[in-house]
């Protein structure tokens, strides 16, 4: 248990039980990647038996939800060549060549996206015990940037779906448990868990309002301990942030980030849509699936838009 009033104990005692630094070596830039071996990575693509296949990513677009909390905006895509430009022949090509070309700018964490190892700090340290200021500059992450784990995220995915939870749910080990055991799943070493709470389905029904940094169902602070103890490759939501917002603190800011990430080395995703994949498990009754997840390996980025592919 923890202390409502005391969030720098909690965290700092979180943080010891559960730290994986040095673990694989002083060196290591992959966290909790390390535990998606070869082995379970073959072991996982036996799990497609269909071939039918799921995108789990939302749309990028001017209509996402983000609200311009930290700079973060939804992506704008804008148009560089068109076919009124081929039609018009201002484009330059010869023998009635024409083309269209577009660009996109967007923070890389605008929609549906891993958190990638240098995204948090704890008390200024980053992943495996380096300082913060030494892995993350203006220049972006040096050590843990998004492109060192860009061929290694496809493996077991196991689906734990929550239905329709009010915001401010904390999902507990126990619930955890207990949905594994629903859905007739095992989970450990090098699995990718997927938890749908259907906050996404609601904000796509009813408008996004606050989907972007206010309330919503999560992960409970104390569930610091399961994460580490499954040794599960990564873990994402169809939230916003991944952990129950308001927190389970009188005061603080993503608590589980700042365990999960810099101490166990865990990649987290956030804002991804599960709602089809979902609705295919329940009518097949079968939760697990092979899935591949690469980042963009844009160098040093400490997160990156995905666009994942479950296929049963």
């Amino acid at each position: 248990m923890f202390s409502r009033s005391d969030p720098e104990g909690a965290i700092a005692a979180a943080a010891k039980r559960c730290s994986n630094w040095g673990r694989w070596g002083a060196d290591d830039v992959r966290g909790t990647m390390n535990f998606l071996t070869p082995d379970k990575r073959r072991e996982a693509a036996s799990l497609v038996r269909r071939g039918v296949s799921f995108s789990l990513a939302q749309s990028f677009d001017a209509n996402g939800p983000q609200k311009g909390w930290r700079r973060r905006t939804n992506p704008v895509h804008t148009m560089l060549d068109t076919g009124t430009d081929a039609a018009a022949g201002i484009q330059g090509f010869p023998h009635g060549l024409g083309g269209a070309d577009d660009v996109i700018a967007m923070p890389l964490q605008c929609s549906t996206q891993w958190d990638g190892l240098g995204h948090i700090f704890d008390h200024g340290m980053a992943w495996n015990g380096r300082p913060a200021g030494e892995v993350v500059t203006s220049l972006g992450d040096a050590r843990t940037g998004i492109e060192t784990v860009a061929d290694v995220i496809a493996g077991r995915g196991v689906l734990l779906d929550f239905g329709d939870l009010p915001d401010g749910f904390a999902i507990t080990a126990d619930h955890l448990r207990e949905r594994i055991h629903a859905h007739g799943l095992t989970v450990g070493t090098g699995d990718i868990v997927l938890v749908r709470t259907g906050q996404l389905a609601r904000a796509r029904r009813d408008g996004w309002g606050d989907y972007a940094g206010g309330p919503a169902p999560g992960l409970s602070f104390g569930t610091a301990d399961w994460l580490h103890a499954t040794e599960i490759a990564a873990i994402a939501t169809d939230t916003w942030g991944f952990e129950v917002r308001p927190n389970e603190f009188d005061d603080a800011f993503q608590p589980l980030h700042q365990v999960a990430i810099p101490h166990i080395g865990l990649f987290l995703g956030e804002m991804w849509d599960l709602d089809a994949l979902a609705a295919d498990c329940a009518a097949d009754g079968v939760y697990e699936f092979w899935l591949t997840a690469a980042p963009l390996p844009i160098t040093g980025a400490v997160g990156s838009p995905v666009n994942p592919i479950a296929v049963k």
